[in-house]
């Protein structure tokens, strides 16, 4: 599985109804297994971002459904980076010639 790093800003919408962030980030695991993607780990953070969220996908197109899913109900904006592990790392630059 290939794994993917997620910033996330509320939108108005979002802030404005802050107090069921936790539910909605519940319903968002839910929804994303349903995909075949898996939420590793949610982060509420302060500063540019208002949360992090750590995926696990089959591939950036899974990855790329599930996020759209979660944008389409206005509550937050994301940008995702595909992340890579040592392993996954020493075998790209293996490819470096």
């Amino acid at each position: 599985m290939a794994t993917f790093i997620t910033s996330v800003t509320f939108t108005q919408q979002g802030i404005t109804n802050f107090r069921d962030t936790c539910k909605r980030a519940e319903a968002f695991k839910t929804a994303a297994k349903k995909i075949g993607v898996k939420v590793t780990n949610e982060f509420w953070t302060l500063g540019t971002f208002d949360m992090m969220l750590i995926l696990e996908a089959p591939d950036e197109e899974t990855a790329t459904a599930t996020l759209l899913q979660l944008g389409s109900l206005g509550n937050v904006r994301t940008q995702t980076a595909r992340a890579f592990n040592s392993a996954e790392m020493e075998k790209i630059l293996a490819m470096v010639k």
